[in-house]
């Protein structure tokens, strides 16, 4: 299978497209995109069928993408907008699998001690629980209230556990209806860093985007829905260097007006030869931009307030 190395679906669709020359949509694959405002594009792409599935290798189902222009300085009025849209998609995904009543959980991934990997823990500590509340004390929870609880569980080189290990002992204990999982993610382009967020119903597999892959977190593993609520934070070098590169031919096209050597270079991929060029030398790090701090505090905004609201 294509090395895709990216969690997003709408970039895994388009990348096989251009390696194999499509033009019109995959067999299997549905897409469509919306046009919220001139900073907020949404994009719903699904996975229909079993050709869909092997040509991306994403499972069967529903992907939303929402992009957020100028995240970087965003005001708090372009924050609030952001969280609401996700709210909106969050809410449709929630809806199709669970009553208003269902109880959910919602749980952080990742290590909080590292900036790029600290989103799922910091949006934990801003959701709304209110499991404790309706347990213990009832008489002060307005009825109709759902029930909530989250957790934020570590990462296996902190714990020595699976996430999915633990997931399953919270799951069998407290059984929710529903777990909604945020984790951060990696992309195959610059553009998309803390300024995408992508929402799935097909769960999650940590760590597959940089390499790292851990135990899966899906209906299969824990027997209820996941949704999944994953951000970009960082970017391979090669992929680094191949935007770079584009955007250098660019550069250098509109000076020069006409280049076929250029043209051609640049309508290829070369993701693959620049990654085959910094493998032997272990220079194929993976890369995180220097605002990466207010990033993730923009981010955890939107995403906590979304699910808040959802739910």
């Amino acid at each position: 299978m294509y090395n895709f190395r990216t969690d997003l679906a709408s970039e895994r669709r388009d990348l096989y497209q251009k390696a194999n020359n499509i033009e019109n949509q995959i067999d299997g694959i549905e897409s469509e995109q919306e046009d919220v405002d001139e900073n907020i594009k949404i994009e719903r792409v699904k996975i229909t069928n079993e050709n869909g599935e092997k040509a991306i290798g994403k499972p069967i189902g529903t992907y939303v993408t929402i992009d957020i222009k100028k995240l970087k300085i965003a005001q708090e009025d372009e924050i609030q907008k952001a969280s609401e849209v996700l709210t909106s998609e969050l809410r449709k995904l929630i809806d199709v699998h669970i009553d208003k009543q269902g109880e959910i959980l919602v749980v952080g991934l990742g290590n909080i001690y590292v900036t790029p990997d600290s989103l799922g823990p910091k949006v934990i500590n801003e959701i709304d629980v209110t499991r404790h509340l309706i347990n213990y004390l009832p008489q002060y929870v307005e009825e109709g209230t759902r029930m909530v609880s989250a957790i934020a569980p570590g990462v296996l080189g902190t714990t020595g556990i699976e996430t999915v290990e633990i997931l399953k002992g919270v799951v069998d204990n407290i059984k929710p209806k529903l777990i909604i999982v945020i984790d951060a993610l990696a992309s195959r382009s610059i553009e998309r860093i803390s300024s995408t967020v992508q929402l799935s119903d097909t769960g999650i597999v940590p760590g597959a985007g940089v390499g790292n892959t851990r135990s899966e977190i899906s209906q299969k593993t824990l027997g209820i829905p996941v949704i999944a609520i994953g951000i970009p934070t960082v970017v391979e070098t090669a992929v680094l260097v191949n935007d770079s590169l584009d955007l250098f031919i660019s550069k250098l096209q509109e000076e020069a007006k006409s280049n076929d050597y250029l043209n051609q270079l640049k309508e290829q991929d070369n993701y693959e030869e620049i990654k085959e060029a910094l493998n032997p030398k272990e220079y194929n790090l993976i890369v995180t931009p220097k605002e990466i701090d207010d990033l993730i505090e923009n981010m955890k905004d939107v995403v906590a307030r979304g699910i808040n609201f959802a739910m």
